[in-house]
């Protein structure tokens, strides 16, 4: 009889390609993991790994029998949802990880939004988006939140994804600087040869920067590049540079910064709640997909606010609001989006 837990560290093997690698992500040691592995091939009857004095690698079979341990573990957890989806009040931990402005945005209103469930209790961690969705799938989250710069992402057998929001590409300057003044129209030729920071090469981001200038010449020789879009706003919030960010990085409430709308089709990333479809149905991963959307529907009305809401001039009364789809700025002046 083949061993569950043997064949999720089968999976997990597959995954990280070598047993090191296993036995770190499963806080395991190596010869744990080599002895549990060698245990599956004589439950297996057949020859899953070849290994050698450095490495070790799955055989045709080794593959095989991952591809149906895949299988059978998403059975297992279908049958385990099914049932506590009849148990009816969700429980135990969920852990949710999100890319780091995204935890930012969401923690604030998961934490208010969750405070009904007295048995639900959230460990929300940070993670690239990417690496996000093989911990969704290996199990070692939960739920990812994730974001993605491509008008759909990809399906994905094992994985459902919940539409959450969508996320513009804003431009933010320093206070004093002369395009702060919303009265100025926001013109990207001119503003070309600014001082623009920017995360390396190779981030999504970077790359949404680098498609927003394309149509006037392409991103100027970069001399600074900064991990992290947080780094980024203090930056511009000390009159180093101008910037364009995804809106939902000014959840924060970065001070000394302005933030104008982008002339032409807005540049933005969707934003998703991913999960294995296998626990969608099970109360807790229910109910924190619901508070996910939730959240999300505030932090979706204060983007709106903030592409929308006319800025005021220094130490004068706000005007009235204007209608749905009016185009204007707004100054930053730290009051935080969500």
């Amino acid at each position: 009889m083949l061993d569950i837990h043997r064949l999720a560290l089968l999976c997990e093997f597959a995954r990280r390609g070598s047993i090191a690698a296993t036995a770190k992500a499963l806080r395991y040691s190596p010869s744990a993991v080599s002895q549990q592995l060698a245990t599956l091939e004589r439950e297996a009857g057949a020859v899953l790994l070849d290994r050698t004095s450095r490495s070790a690698e799955l055989t045709d079979a080794g593959w095989r029998l991952v591809e149906h341990a895949k299988r059978i573990l998403e059975l297992v957890e279908a049958a385990e949802a099914d049932l506590s989806a009849h148990a009816g009040t969700p429980s135990g931990r969920v852990v949710v990880t999100a890319f780091p402005t995204g935890a930012m945005a969401f923690a604030p209103a998961l934490a208010r939004l969750l405070r009904r469930h007295r048995e639900l209790s959230l460990r929300l961690r940070q993670s690239r988006s990417g690496l996000a969705r093989r911990e969704v799938e290996s199990g070692e989250a939960d739920i990812a939140v994730v974001d993605d710069w491509r008008p759909e992402p990809p399906e994905e057998p094992a994985l459902a994804a919940f539409p959450l929001l969508r996320d513009p590409l804003v431009l933010v300057v320093p206070r004093h600087h002369p395009v702060a003044d919303p009265a100025v129209p926001v013109d990207l030729a001119a503003l070309r040869d600014e001082p623009w920071m920017v995360t390396p090469e190779g981030e999504p981001s970077r790359a949404a920067v680098e498609r927003l200038l394309a149509p006037v010449g392409g991103t100027p020789p970069i001399a600074w590049e900064f991990e992290g879009l947080a780094t980024i706003l203090g930056l511009v919030a000390k009159g180093i540079g101008i910037a364009a960010v995804p809106a939902l990085t000014l959840a924060a409430g970065p001070r000394g910064i302005a933030v104008r709308r982008l002339p032409g089709e807005p540049i933005e990333r969707g934003v998703y709640a991913v999960t294995r479809r296998s626990a969608v149905r099970r109360p807790s991963v229910a109910a924190m997909l619901r508070a996910l959307t939730a959240a999300a529907r505030y932090l979706a009305g204060d983007i709106g606010h903030l592409r929308f809401a006319p800025a005021a001039p220094p130490h004068a009364p706000a005007g009235p609001s204007p209608a749905p789809g009016e185009a204007s700025e707004t100054e930053h002046g730290g009051h935080p989006v969500g």
